[in-house]
């Protein structure tokens, strides 16, 4: 299909704002998709978006198509035509602004969470930019059903499975296809089950088949209805004060959406607080996994006495003492500590770009040869990737101001003046597990 060109727009916001990076790969969306420039892209209500970003900005492009057209078979629901007709009503800075859930500063809320957890203190300094995605509901439902004892590359496999099948395709980015992620109309019939099975879900395929029914039978408003009024999806007003008060255990409105989520096939506590928080917009949802029990062991004192084992009541427990700890935007500060604990992030813990400067000998053409000794050695410890990119990024300026290697010869006796070259190089080690 042939796609609409699109033009790259820049949306200023620092890497200790927004660090895709780590934000598009840390478990919370399964649909991005890293090509080998550091481009990232996903579909996004009826466009291919594609990211880019620098210490100063995010890079964006929306890729529209001519017209949604739907897979054969099974059969889904294409996007509005509102989304792919209409350059005047391109609403894409508004829904980067939301997914991204930029209006919160970042930098604020890290302070916040450092002054009251020496714990977060410690570590946050190495995953600065990780934000809460604004999703839609239902693909966040239907993607955490699919994290049930998994992890996030067959995760990921499997929701780009269910778009492939079941979702509308939008287009190709060079050689690879885009699909919108599915409907719970197409994802609840007859069939898909099956079908599911045949494509490596396990027993989650009855729980994706079942769950999407059930939608299908309340109505997507329904699951919508369960969204935090004051972080409602996008194109909804938010309405400010309407969420209620803080409480230890969380906000009525939050309570209310984690029980009625609990009445779908495939969702337990875990899942429902994943939904809470990353589909609903209720930022105190805290989820309890197995990286986040063994962070409370080791750092929280968790493990002893009542709580020696995850039990109901200690997953109740755990998230209220990270609330209590953190405050109204506790699931926030919970996702930096899940990141922290991930192998993928690993190197992130103690990253050290070494910085070499020397200077070489070179041979000229009448014959004279100049040696200059090796000078000076600097090493560099960054504690985070977006300073490690910062870096990188001032090398770059750097090479456009002035060549790396460069031999200055005077007109008269072709006399060499200096070489320097600089390298760079990266040196990572594991984090203590």
């Amino acid at each position: 299909m042939a796609m609409r060109a699109a033009e790259w727009h820049r949306l200023p916001v620092s890497l200790t704002e927004l660090c895709i990076n780590t934000t598009l790969r840390c478990g919370q969306s399964f649909r991005w998709r890293k090509s080998t420039d550091d481009e990232w892209s996903c579909t996004l209500h009826g466009r291919i978006l594609s990211f880019r970003q620098d210490t100063t900005h995010l890079h964006y492009r929306a890729i529209f198509p001519p017209q949604a057209t739907l897979p054969t078979p099974p059969p889904s629901v294409a996007p509005s035509p509102a989304h792919s007709t209409s350059l005047d009503a391109d609403d894409t800075l508004a829904l980067i602004k939301h997914y991204f859930n930029l209006t919160p500063n970042l930098a604020d809320l890290y302070k916040q969470w450092s002054a009251s957890d020496p714990n977060f203190q410690k570590l946050a300094p190495n995953f600065a930019g990780v934000r809460i995605l604004r999703q839609d509901a239902w693909e966040a439902l239907i993607g955490f059903i699919c994290s049930s004892n998994n992890n996030i590359s067959r995760i990921s496999g499997m929701v780009h499975n269910l778009c492939l099948h079941y979702g509308a395709f939008i287009g190709h980015l060079g050689s690879e296809p885009y699909h919108d992620f599915p409907t719970p109309q197409a994802l609840a019939k007859d069939g898909v089950e099956a079908h599911l099975s045949k494509l490596g879900f396990g027993y989650r395929a009855k729980y994706i088949a079942k769950t999407a029914k059930m939608v299908e039978e309340k109505g997507i408003v329904w699951l919508e209805g369960l969204c935090n009024p004051e972080s409602p999806g996008f194109g909804v007003d938010a309405k400010v004060g309407a969420a209620g008060d803080m409480l230890e255990d969380g906000r009525e409105g939050y309570k209310r959406a984690h029980e009625e989520l609990l009445a779908l096939h495939g969702v337990g506590p875990k899942v429902a607080d994943c939904v809470c928080l990353m589909g609903l917009g209720w930022s105190e949802s805290v989820p309890v996994d197995t990286h986040v029990w063994k962070i409370a062991q080791r750092d929280y004192k968790f493990g002893k006495g009542k709580h020696k084992s995850l039990t109901a009541a200690t997953y109740t427990a755990v998230a209220n003492h990270f609330r209590k700890l953190w405050g109204k935007e506790a699931g926030w500060a919970h996702s930096v500590l899940f990141t922290a604990d991930l192998k993928t992030f690993a190197g992130q813990l103690a990253a050290k770009i070494e910085v070499k400067s020397e200077e070489i000998t070179v041979k000229i053409e009448e014959g004279k040869v100049v040696t200059v000794k090796k000078e000076e050695k600097e090493e560099i410890t960054l504690k985070t990737e977006a300073r490690i990119a910062e870096v990188v990024e001032e090398k770059k300026t750097t090479a456009k101001k002035a060549t790396k290697k460069s031999v200055k010869r005077k007109a008269n006796d072709a006399q060499v003046v200096v070489v320097k070259e600089e390298v760079v190089t990266r040196r990572s080690k594991r984090a203590r597990t």
